[in-house]
């Protein structure tokens, strides 16, 4: 295996500015609010791994998954997700903070499920197998998996920055409002191609 560490800094550059604005990001800061931050990056690097796997491995085949499903299935699932932070944001003061996720699996299953439905087809996907056919399979995969796992733990440590110095409710309300805005954003994708 040859790696050529040109095409490594390339495929990072590019998928890190990819994934910056990308609505993941904005799901790991949401869930990095409510559920360890450590737990939350083991499962968005696992899922990312997987999708880097298959965007290196079979990147041809992606364009015959119908997208559609795919934008639907995303924003379903960051539809749950606002619903569960937006009702958590509403509890009383006396509650010790609102039910949080808690424990390394149920965490770590949130994390790579939201991921991994939510990037099925998306740019940084997409990205990274048009460079594996022209850069070579290991140096874009270590590339795109560095990038994307840098922007999450990116979205985790200012989630989690902000949690310290802003009251939970608000921080609730804001990450469900953000969840409620992807799952639009998801919904109108499926209809808008």
């Amino acid at each position: 295996m040859h790696l050529d560490p040109l095409a490594i800094v390339t495929a990072f550059g590019l998928i890190f500015l990819a994934e910056l604005p990308d609505k993941t990001m904005f799901a790991s800061l949401a869930m990095g609010t409510r559920m360890r931050p450590l737990y939350v990056w083991f499962g968005t690097s696992a899922a990312f791994a997987v999708h880097v796997a298959i965007a290196v491995g079979a990147g041809s085949l992606l364009g015959l998954l119908p997208g559609w499903i795919v934008k639907l299935v995303s924003a379903l699932m960051f539809g749950f997700g606002a619903f569960i932070l937006l009702r958590a944001g509403g509890d009383d003061e006396d509650d010790a903070g609102g039910k949080t996720v808690t424990g390394f699996w149920p965490v770590f299953s949130t994390a790579f499920m939201a991921v991994f439905i939510s990037e099925w087809g998306d740019l940084t996907q997409i990205t990274t197998a048009n460079l594996a056919a022209t850069n070579g399979t290991a140096s874009t995969a270590i590339g795109s998996f560095l990038a994307l796992t840098s922007v999450s733990a990116l979205a985790l440590v200012a989630g989690r920055f902000i949690a310290k110095r802003v009251p939970l409710k608000t921080v609730q309300r804001v990450g469900g409002v953000c969840m409620a805005g992807l799952a639009i954003w998801s919904l109108v994708e499926v209809f808008t191609g």
